[in-house]
C-alpha cells in the first residue's frame, strides 16, 4: 500500500506541476474566462485543487481548516503555484514519513460544516490523488473550450513511462 501512495502522491506533483506549467503561461482572460464545468473558471478550479488539498493535508496533521484558503487568496499566479506545489510536495512527504501499517489506520476528522468522519488513512490519501485528476481533467476540457490546443499528458500512464 505504501508504495502504491509514494507513487500516487508523486504523480500527483508531477501532473500539477504539468497544469501550472500550461496555465502559468496563459493571459488572465483566458483563466478567468466563464466556462461550463464544476467551477466557472480555469482559475477557479485550479484553485479547487489546491484548496481541497491544503484541507487534507491539514485534516491528515490532526487539524481542520473553516475556510478554503483560495477564499482570502490576493496573491499572483507565481505565488499560487508556490503554495500549491508545496501542499502536493507536503502530501508526498506525510506518505514518504508513514509506515505502512500507519497508512492503513482510520483517521477522524471534520469538515467544513463541522460533521465528523472516519476514513482509512490510504483512502483519504487515493481520494485526494483522485480529485485532483477528476479536476484536472476538466481543466483540460475548460482549456479545449477557450482555443488552448498544445497540451501534453497528464495521466498516470504518461507519469509512469515518464518515470521508469
Amino acid at each position: 500500500m505504501k508504495e502504491l501512495l509514494k507513487d500516487y502522491t508523486k504523480y500527483n506533483i508531477w501532473a500539477n506541476e504539468r497544469i501550472c506549467r500550461i496555465l502559468e503561461s496563459l493571459p488572465d482572460d483566458i483563466l478567468d474566462k466563464e466556462l461550463k464545468s464544476s467551477f466557472s473558471t480555469i482559475r477557479k478550479s485550479v484553485y479547487h485543487i489546491w484548496d481541497a488539498e491544503a484541507i487534507w493535508n491539514k485534516r491528515l496533521g490532526g487539524r481542520a481548516l473553516k475556510e478554503w484558503p483560495s477564499d482570502t487568496f490576493k496573491g499572483s499566479f507565481e505565488e499560487f503555484k508556490t503554495n500549491f506545489l508545496a501542499g502536493s510536495g507536503k502530501l508526498f512527504m506525510y506518505v514518504i514519513n508513514k509506515e505502512s501499517k500507519q497508512l492503513e489506520q482510520n483517521l477522524t476528522y471534520k469538515n467544513i460544516k463541522g460533521e465528523t468522519f472516519t476514513n482509512r488513512i490510504g483512502h483519504i490519501i487515493q481520494h485526494v490523488v483522485n480529485h485532483s485528476t477528476f479536476h484536472r481533467g476538466q481543466i483540460f476540457t475548460m482549456l479545449r473550450f477557450a482555443g488552448v490546443t498544445e497540451l501534453f499528458p497528464t495521466d498516470f500512464i504518461a507519469f509512469a513511462r515518464e518515470n521508469k
